[in-house]
């Protein structure tokens, strides 16, 4: 009996991680609720469950607010724009209900195929800005393109992000479940296929130690290639003007010829 209540037991082990997702959740819930600060919420989250995954020692309030910090303006601004489309596409189909328009079928078509990729993009552009450093326009982008390329896993974290809705809806038993893990358990179990996709941008670390050999993805490998460019031409940059310097220190006509 000793043994089970031991705190490196197994049962230990998975009772401090429920209080850890159950103090995630209620944080995430708490700073989701101003509605402007949902998207840096929801990055911070995903920030920590990816790291609780990873087996990372990590202080949970503390590299929550970490990531809250160093992540507020990026997360941000995706967060506004995400819910100027998402208004603009429930207006779009509001007036497609009404039947004000002669084409109603086409653009039906066309705006479900729009929400698909916004759907997509929307579950992977807070996970990747946690991980990646990048530009608004690229973390958007790698999301998409990421939820392309791994299509099954993002069908699957759908389904799992949707399950907290349908307990909500349809078990009201199930309400402090919700409260106290709708964001967490569904962001940790998300997070277990992340960690599996990020892996193919994180060869230094995951990749090298399994002996594994993945090549970099092209859209990955691209952006990496212009911010070493951008930094050899400030290195030659600042080279030229440190001989310049010195010329003028040591014969300031010469260097004015």
């Amino acid at each position: 009996m000793g043994r089970l209540f031991n705190l490196d037991s197994p049962l230990m082990a998975f009772l401090s991680k429920v209080a850890d997702l159950m103090i995630l959740n209620i944080i995430t819930l708490f700073l989701c609720m101003p509605i402007i600060t949902a998207g840096d919420a929801m990055t911070a989250l995903y920030y920590m469950t990816i790291k609780m995954v990873r087996g990372e020692d990590c202080y949970i309030i503390r590299g929550y607010f970490k990531s809250f910090k160093e992540n507020f303006k990026q997360a941000t601004i995706i967060w506004i724009l995400a819910l100027l489309v998402f208004l603009i596409l429930f207006g779009d189909f509001m007036i497609i209900r009404s039947g004000g328009l002669s084409f109603g079928r086409v653009m039906t078509v066309l705006l479900i195929i729009v929400a698909i990729i916004y759907v997509f993009t929307m579950l992977y552009v807070f996970p990747v800005l946690s991980r990646f450093e990048n530009t608004v326009k690229n973390t958007v982008r790698n999301a998409f393109l990421m939820s392309i390329l791994n299509l099954p896993r993002t069908i699957l974290m759908i389904l799992i992000n949707l399950l907290p809705i349908a307990l909500f809806l349809l078990v009201a038993q199930a309400m402090p479940f919700v409260i106290l893990f709708g964001f967490s358990v569904p962001a940790y179990l998300c997070s277990m296929q992340f960690v599996k996709i990020f892996r193919r941008f994180e060869p230094d670390e995951e990749n090298a130690a399994d002996g594994e050999e993945l090549e970099t993805l092209s859209f990955i490998r691209e952006e990496e290639e212009e911010k070493q460019r951008k930094l050899e031409e400030e290195n030659i940059r600042g080279q030229i003007q440190e001989e310049r310097a010195a010329l003028e220190t040591e014969d300031p006509e010469s260097a004015e010829s």
